[in-house]
């Protein structure tokens, strides 16, 4: 039987630190409109009073790795979600990095084989990775695996637009992510 390839070794620690704020992240944003659409989608993202008790409480840091594109529609949709997070934990920080300046790091990260983003990959305060989140919502991306298995992504993508309506504060995309920071987050068993 073939060996898989043995993959390269990340040093996550030194990807995070070549990594950009969000603040200068969404200042080197390529198109305005998109930044100013990622600021108004920050505004309505309200997080409930248990997610916010939770990141207020965490002891140990947390660190995210980010591969996000401002052209990206899921990282318009997402990121400000990710940052409202940022804001309300002490203990969290995130950085941003494109595709083209961590080619090693995206390629592990493909989805069912393709680029997608945003991609989001939780660190412990080691700088072990402990897990990733992306390009979308779980139920979301079952719905565009469904499409794809039918042979009808245009419906698929219809229905994700409808999840992603009902879901316009960002609570899924929240929820999810609150759980990856919680096993980056866990003490020693």
């Amino acid at each position: 039987m073939p060996r898989p390839p043995v993959l390269q070794t990340i040093e996550w620690k030194s990807v995070f630190e070549s990594g950009k704020d969000y603040d200068a992240w969404l200042e080197a944003a390529e198109s305005r409109d998109n930044a100013d659409k990622m600021r108004a989608r920050h505004a309505a993202v309200d997080l409930t009073a248990q997610a916010k008790g939770f990141l207020a409480a965490l002891t140990r840091p947390v660190f995210i790795v980010a591969i996000a594109e401002d052209w990206c529609g899921d990282v318009i949709r997402h990121v400000p979600v990710l940052r409202r997070i940022e804001e309300a934990a002490p203990r969290l920080s995130v950085r941003f990095i494109s595709r083209e300046q961590h080619p090693n790091v995206f390629v592990r990260f493909l989805t069912n084989g393709g680029e997608a983003i945003p991609k989001f990959i939780f660190l412990s305060d080691k700088f072990v990775e402990c897990g990733n989140w992306g390009p979308m919502p779980a139920a979301c991306r079952e719905w565009i695996a469904r499409g794809k298995a039918s042979g009808d992504v245009g419906a698929a993508r219809k229905k994700v637009a409808l999840l992603y309506e009902a879901d316009a504060s960002g609570a899924e995309v929240a929820r999810e992510l609150l759980h990856l920071i919680d096993i980056a987050a866990s003490p020693a068993p």
